[in-house]
């Protein structure tokens, strides 16, 4: 990831090596701020809090999470109780489950005074693996829109995205941002349309940070106008990560997902999910059986943004609010995934 001119990671350990930095996104794009994390408490709160985010990233910041735990109490009961922490933090992505039993099982059966050091070094190699994973999918997709920029070639490429699946929900490259910027990066000339992806607004603030960093000609617009924008002929493909895809191919992601689904059916354009092999949840039948994470009303009633006096909050209504995070799409609307393995037509 570019940030501030220069390449870099969305996480990494800290100078002594028994922490780890993140950026705390709920400051972005205002303000960069690297923050330590020094204890699972300290990473369960920036995962429930939205320090960080993204079923990739989840992952990985409760890997290391339950690696800081047992530097504090390597026994099995430090490790079930980390686990059993962690893994309430955000009950929708997948991911987060999948990182913590792979540390789980790598430590389990080592005596405790070498558990700490081998959950260290399992959860480095999640963070590996997750980069090298988002650049496969991105080598994938670019191949499509290679397809899609030989089809116009006298004008870019106009992707639509929807919350933000970039390297801030990563590691690094992103899911459904991951094609985009190694098509940048070659050269094809694209456009983003980026959902601004109310109640947080994460595609307006972090997705355009991302992109405005890495040079990505983009423009924000509201959630509801990318069914006008296909109409209009002006969306090539939707592009969309995920936080969990369930065993028939059905795809839980940001809420107003399954709208944009809808539009791309209705309007002939290909509609694409983004998601490495962590995402991919056999385990689960179906999109119904999805657990769909209700947050707090006040990020409905409320908005923040960048004031005279410095980041401030303001009330946008007095009345009753529901803020379900999550939506279902189902697989029948899903053109294909984009995976490390290549672009599948199913699961």
């Amino acid at each position: 990831m570019i940030l501030e001119g220069r390449q870099t990671r969305s996480i990494a350990r800290s100078d002594d090596g028994r922490g780890v930095r993140i950026l705390d996104q709920r400051k972005l794009p205002w303000e960069v701020c690297w923050v330590t994390l020094r204890d699972a408490p300290g990473a369960a709160t920036a995962i429930c809090e939205m320090w960080t985010r993204g079923a990739p990233m989840i992952g990985v910041t409760a890997a290391y999470g339950l690696a800081m735990a047992l530097d504090a109490d390597p026994g099995d009961a430090g490790l079930a109780n980390a686990h059993a922490m962690l893994l309430e933090t955000r009950p929708t992505a997948i991911n987060l489950r999948w990182a913590l039993d792979s540390v789980r099982a790598a430590v389990a059966p080592l005596p405790p005074e070498a558990r700490a050091d081998a959950a260290w070094g399992r959860a480095d190699e999640i963070c590996d693996e997750d980069s090298d994973l988002c650049r496969a999918i991105g080598e994938h997709g670019l191949a499509l829109i290679q397809a899609l920029h030989a089809r116009h070639p006298d004008r870019p490429v106009n992707i639509l995205t929807h919350c933000n699946a970039g390297w801030l929900a990563t590691v690094d490259y992103g899911t459904a941002t991951a094609p985009i910027y190694l098509a940048h990066d070659a050269g094809i000339p694209i456009h983003v349309w980026v959902d601004e992806t109310r109640p947080r607004n994460q595609g307006a603030l972090l997705t355009a940070f991302e992109l405005r960093n890495h040079g990505v000609p983009h423009t924000v617009v509201t959630d509801n106008a990318g069914g006008l924008l296909m109409m209009q002929g002006k969306v090539d493909a939707v592009i969309v990560g995920t936080d969990r895809v369930t065993a028939n191919g059905d795809v839980c992601n940001k809420i107003g997902t399954y709208l944009k689904a809808l539009a791309a059916h209705d309007n002939g354009v290909p509609f694409y999910v983004a998601l490495p092999h962590t995402t991919f949840d056999p385990a689960t039948a179906t999109g119904a059986e999805v657990p769909i994470e209700e947050r707090d009303a006040a990020e409905v009633t409320c908005v923040s943004g960048m004031g005279k006096a410095g980041i401030e909050t303001v009330r946008l209504t007095e009345s009753p609010a529901a803020n379900p995070a999550f939506d279902i799409t189902p697989a029948r609307l899903v053109t294909a995934y984009i995976t490390e393995r290549g672009v599948l037509d199913r699961v």
